[in-house]
């Protein structure tokens, strides 16, 4: 039987918790088109007859311009050293650009095990394209990691992929029981979740300008009480949150409980509201207060 950890490595937006979401067969983790996400860490657990992957999603790999930038660049740093597998997950559909060139510079030069993942490779037929862009990944690296084409999107070679990695993980026991699918606490998916609704109805600086807190989780028979806050920087981002007449803010709130409802299988009463917490971003004990520190 094989067991390990395998951590997901890559660029914003290149389809790291879409491959993780397709892999596990339900959401564990939030996908949106826009970049910063993923925010922390987020295990998903797989397993089969064959054994356990235990999936580490990372928050996409950019210069930091402040000190949540700086904490989801450690995110994505932290998890390689205790990884048995990295999964280096590339936009296929293009050449190698300086992102890509940084994290193969400065994040995977480790004598861990590397599977180069090729993803989008569905946005373009042109075959002989696809083998021009991997050899510019391949050269970002002295070694010859194995390649994988796939498209997290729709599950192509998503089998071939599992089958990789089985093969690179060493033998082990299980590392978790067999029904569990993610650490995740439901505050911690509401939190998420309502990010998500966010980033799918807002523009411009509005989705990396929020935090979501879930202050009271009231948890029942029939049903579940939660009241959360989301935060954001000033005042007039506040009022776009909210939107005229509260419709903005309803339509973010409706969305996520029905997500919710289908995760948690009972009905869920979400109450939210809008805070203003000027430069959270910039500042420590904000980062803290919202989640956003690293283990010790």
């Amino acid at each position: 039987m094989k067991s390990g950890f395998t951590a997901i490595i890559g660029r914003p937006n290149v389809g790291k918790s879409t491959l993780l979401n397709k892999i596990l067969g339900q959401k564990v983790v939030i996908a949106t088109d826009k970049a910063q996400t993923t925010r922390k860490r987020i295990k998903g657990i797989y397993t089969t007859d064959e054994g356990q992957i235990v999936f580490i999603d990372t928050p996409g790999v950019h210069k930091p311009l402040n000190k949540l930038g700086e904490f989801l660049l450690d995110e994505a740093k932290v998890a390689v050293p205790d990884a048995d597998l990295i999964l280096f997950l590339v936009d296929g559909s293009e050449p190698a650009g300086k992102g890509d060139r940084w994290i193969a510079e400065n994040i995977l030069q480790t004598n861990i095990p590397v599977i180069i993942v090729m993803n989008k490779v569905d946005k373009t037929k042109k075959l002989d394209k696809i083998e021009e862009n991997l050899l510019t990944y391949k050269s970002l690296f002295g070694k010859n990691y194995p390649v994988v084409r796939i498209s997290a999107k729709t599950g192509r070679n998503i089998d071939t992929l599992l089958k990789n990695i089985y093969k690179a993980l060493p033998e082990g026991e299980l590392l978790y029981p067999e029904d569990v699918v993610t650490e995740e606490t439901m505050r911690d998916v509401t939190e998420e979740i309502v990010r998500e609704k966010i980033l799918l109805n807002t523009s411009d600086e509005i989705p990396h300008s929020v935090a979501v807190k879930v202050e009271k989780y009231q948890e029942n028979d029939d049903i579940d009480r939660i009241y959360a806050t989301i935060y954001c920087e000033t005042k007039s981002q506040k009022g776009i949150l909210i939107g005229k007449g509260g419709s903005l803010l309803k339509k973010i709130g409706t969305e996520a409980r029905i997500d919710l409802e289908k995760i948690a299988d009972k009905k869920v009463f979400l109450g939210l509201e809008v805070k203003v917490e000027k430069d959270w971003r910039k500042k420590q004990s904000s980062l803290k207060s919202f989640g956003y520190e690293q283990d010790n």
